[in-house]
C-alpha cells in the first residue's frame, strides 16, 4: 500500500441529462444513468487506483445491499477495502445525483454509516504504514474529531507519511470542527466556499494565508472554472482549468485530491502535483460520475494532459 484514503465512503447513482423531474407519474427517457464508489475517500481511492497507484481505504458502510456493492466496486478497480468496517443496523451513505444539461449536479443524500466512523474502527498500522493518508470529509466523520486519532496522524507523520484532507460538505456549521485537523495535515485541498467560511476571509488569497498560519504546508483551494489557489511558504500561484467540455462535475474534487498525490508520489513539487490533479479533475469533468474517463489512464499520460496547455474549464460547479 502506497495511499490509504481515510473517511467518507458513498454508493452514488447518476442519470444525465434531467432538466425538470417528472410530475406524478410521468417518465422522462435519458441518455445514461451509472452507479458509482464516491465520497471523499472512495472516490479519491478510485481515482488513484485506476492511475495504478497502490491504494486502500478505510471509512464504514452498512450491513446491506448498498455496502456490498459499494465494496463490489472498489475491488474491481483494484482498491484495498480491507480497512472498511461493515456497521449493523447502519444505511451505506448514498447520493442520487440528477445531472443537469450543463453539468450542474443537485443532489439527495444519506450521510448513513460515515457519521459512525471512529478511531477504534481504523487499523493503526494501516495508517502508520502508507506514505500517504489522504483525510476524506473530516466535516462530518465527527468520530474521527478525537485526540486519539490526532495521535495517530502525529505518530505516522513523524514516521515519514504525508497527510492530505478534503472536505465533503458546504455547511458552515461543520466547518470549523474540520478545522482542528489543520495542525495535523501536511496539504489542506478544500473548494473556494469551504475555504471562505472556515476562515472568514474575503478573498480565497486572505483565506490561504490564515490556514496556512494554522500549520500545513501547502493549502489548495480548488476554484471552479479558475482552476485553483496553491500557497506555500514560498508565495501563492494560480493553477488554470484545463479546457474540457463539462458532462459532468460529480467528483472532480476527487480527482483533484488524486491527481495531486499522484503528483506528490511521483516527485513533483506541490504546484507540479496541482496541475496533474487539475488535469484528472478536467478528465472527469468530461464523463459522468466520479471516475468518468479515467480507463487506461496512467499517471504519464496524466502529465501529458497537464503539459498540453490550460484555459478556462467552463464548468458550472467547483472543482
Amino acid at each position: 500500500m502506497t495511499v490509504l484514503t481515510l473517511g467518507v465512503h458513498i454508493v452514488d447513482v447518476l442519470a444525465r441529462p434531467v432538466e425538470s423531474i417528472p410530475q406524478g407519474q410521468d417518465t422522462h427517457l435519458l441518455e445514461q444513468i451509472r452507479v458509482t464508489a464516491a465520497g471523499a475517500a472512495a472516490g479519491t481511492a478510485v481515482d488513484l487506483a485506476k492511475l495504478g497507484v497502490p491504494v486502500a481505504s478505510a471509512g464504514a458502510v452498512g450491513h446491506d445491499e448498498l455496502g456490498d456493492l459499494l465494496l463490489m466496486l472498489m475491488e474491481r478497480h483494484g482498491v484495498d477495502v480491507r480497512g472498511v468496517v461493515r456497521k449493523t443496523g447502519e444505511q451505506t451513505a448514498a447520493s442520487i445525483l440528477p445531472i443537469r444539461p450543463d453539468g450542474g449536479r443537485p443532489s439527495f443524500h444519506v450521510p448513513g454509516a460515515n457519521l459512525t466512523l471512529s478511531a477504534a474502527d481504523l487499523d493503526p498500522a494501516q495508517v502508520t504504514g502508507a506514505r500517504v493518508v489522504h483525510l476524506g470529509g473530516m466535516d462530518v466523520t465527527w468520530g474521527l474529531h478525537d485526540p486519539a486519532f490526532f495521535e495517530l496522524l502525529t505518530a505516522a507523520r513523524q514516521g515519514g507519511t504525508l497527510v492530505t484532507m478534503d472536505l465533503l460538505s458546504n455547511m458552515p456549521d461543520l466547518m470549523q470542527g474540520a478545522r482542528a485537523f489543520l495542525p495535523h495535515v501536511d496539504h489542506f485541498l478544500p473548494n473556494e466556499e469551504q475555504a471562505l467560511m472556515i476562515t472568514g476571509a474575503s478573498s480565497v488569497e486572505e483565506a490561504a494565508a490564515m490556514l496556512l498560519a494554522e500549520g500545513p504546508a501547502g493549502v489548495l483551494i480548488t476554484l471552479g472554472a479558475e482552476g485553483s489557489l496553491v500557497a506555500t511558504a514560498d508565495g501563492t500561484v494560480r493553477v488554470p482549468a484545463l479546457r474540457t467540455p463539462v458532462v459532468d462535475t460529480t467528483g472532480c474534487g476527487d480527482a483533484y485530491c488524486a491527481g495531486f498525490i499522484a503528483g506528490l508520489l511521483a516527485g513533483h513539487e506541490v504546484t507540479g502535483a496541482a496541475r496533474l490533479g487539475t488535469a484528472l479533475a478536467a478528465r472527469v469533468a468530461g464523463g459522468l460520475g466520479s471516475d468518468a474517463g479515467l480507463d487506461g489512464l496512467t499517471v504519464d499520460h496524466l502529465q501529458r494532459l497537464a503539459d498540453e496547455g490550460a484555459g478556462a474549464l467552463p464548468a458550472t460547479e467547483g472543482i
